[in-house]
């Protein structure tokens, strides 16, 4: 077994993050790895490094806003100076896991981009690429994704829109519109397809293995907290059904997806629904766009201050 070095998790205060960590931290002597939390600085943050500790597990918490590009730049530096000290053991995993889904597309990241989009996708692509030369191989990065980028019979039922791609610089610029539900969706869904775009083309810049998790449909959880009450209390309802993903059991998958042999092998992108490899849908491999997002995530970095 691969000495399990560092892992580093961003949103890991929370459901699905806060789950993840504590199933790492929790793991015998021999196969847990140090932590590297990347959160918003405070009083949950805190609490779950000093809950990661109790299990036994070496942690920093790095404070950072993911909705600030300079925040996210300013967190790989400090990872990078706590890897290069040896305050903790080289970087094995990245696991992109923090998330949003706006109730208002006209909201903008301190960078002026759509929240969502800038959260889910830009702010990761921002941190995975300051770290790629932080890697000690073999390493993984993990994102997650979701699988509302495309149509099913449920999500229709329920109301759940696919992606609806565009030029990501597009994508990227605050709605004008009124706000509303469906563009809340879309552009979610947009954020999550970005993120399969992303993680094809990453694999073809780096020898980094290059995963996507989905933890399956988890109503209830933060995600959806700018929504509307009366969404948010039929998502809490639905989450009590039988069979419904929660974070108490997704996390551990996801740690398991960041750090067992089992799963040694993923690469390009590969998608892992729970603790299952899919197949993910046509739309969702377009050489095409994988090299646009590529160039204009490049773009949309630089003008927000990245070096790169």
């Amino acid at each position: 077994m691969t000495e399990p070095g560092t892992v580093l998790i961003t949103g890991p205060t929370r459901n699905l993050g806060r789950h993840a960590v504590l199933a790492m931290a929790g793991r015998p002597e021999g196969q847990r790895p140090d932590l590297l939390l990347v959160g918003r600085a405070g009083r949950d943050l805190t609490a779950v490094a000093d809950e990661a500790r109790a299990l036994g597990a070496r942690v920093r918490e790095i404070g950072c806003d993911l909705a600030s590009l300079a925040d996210v730049r300013a967190a790989a530096a400090t990872a990078r100076e706590l890897l290069a000290d040896g305050a903790v053991r080289p970087l094995r995993a990245l696991v992109a896991n923090a998330g949003v889904m706006s109730a208002d597309t006209r909201q903008a990241s301190a960078d002026g981009h759509e929240l969502t989009f800038a959260v889910n996708y830009l702010a990761h692509a921002q941190l995975v690429g300051d770290l790629l030369g932080s890697f000690t191989a073999p390493a993984r990065v993990v994102l997650i994704g979701s699988n509302t980028y495309h149509a099913n019979f449920w999500r229709k039922l329920l109301h759940v829109p696919a992606a609806e791609w565009a030029d990501p610089v597009e994508l990227a610029r605050p709605a004008t519109g009124e706000p509303s539900m469906e563009t809340s969706g879309i552009a979610y869904s947009n954020a999550k397809l970005a993120i399969l775009y992303y993680a094809h083309e990453l694999q073809r810049h780096t020898d980094v293995d290059v995963s996507v998790f989905e933890p399956g449909w988890m109503p209830g959880t933060a995600l959806g907290r700018g929504a509307p009450a009366a969404f948010q209390a039929m998502s809490r309802a639905l989450g009590r059904l039988p069979g419904v993903s929660t974070p108490q059991r997704s996390g551990p998958l996801l740690a398991a997806l960041a750090l067992d042999d089992r799963w040694a092998h993923l690469r390009a992108g590969a998608f892992v629904v729970k603790d299952r490899l899919t197949e993910v849908e046509p739309v969702a491999h377009d050489r095409d766009r994988e090299r646009r997002l590529w160039e204009a995530t490049a773009e949309l970095l630089e003008r927000s201050g990245s070096p790169r």
